[in-house]
């Protein structure tokens, strides 16, 4: 039985999802239906490993006069400044963790700033989705 229009589904449903790109073309699969050329004018791939499921967000080219109707998860986005979302990365950073693991690095120098250059590359990889 599927939801009426004001029921919200118990699980998000996850879909199949094949992505072919090259530069200026990319080819989606959805559920192993392709889209149709030229509707899609972008995407963006997110994925917190945490969290389970990949998220695909599809930005499309919409002719005259479509309009849709059914279930949707919609999500708003807030734009943050660099500082603002860096000030964010550094919120959650566990300070003995990162005093371990810099203190740990097998690239750890010594000398003047050692530490501080330490804790910069281990924070520096975290934010580029390594380790933690």
């Amino acid at each position: 039985m599927s939801p009426s229009m004001n029921e919200q589904p118990a699980e998000p449903q996850a879909h199949g999802v094949r992505i072919t790109a090259q530069p200026g073309h990319a080819t989606i699969t959805i559920g192993g239906t392709p889209l149709p050329l030229n509707i899609v004018t972008g995407y963006a791939v997110q994925h917190d490993i945490a969290g389970g499921l990949p998220l695909v967000v599809l930005h499309t080219r919409q002719p005259d006069g479509v309009a849709f109707e059914g279930l949707a998860r919609v999500a708003v986005g807030v734009s943050q400044t660099p500082g603002e979302l860096v000030a964010a990365f550094l919120a959650e950073v566990d300070p003995e963790i990162l005093d371990q693991q810099a203190l740990n690095r097998a690239d750890y120098g010594g000398g003047p700033g050692a530490t501080a250059r330490a804790m910069l590359q281990t924070l520096t990889e975290w934010a580029k989705g390594g380790g933690r």
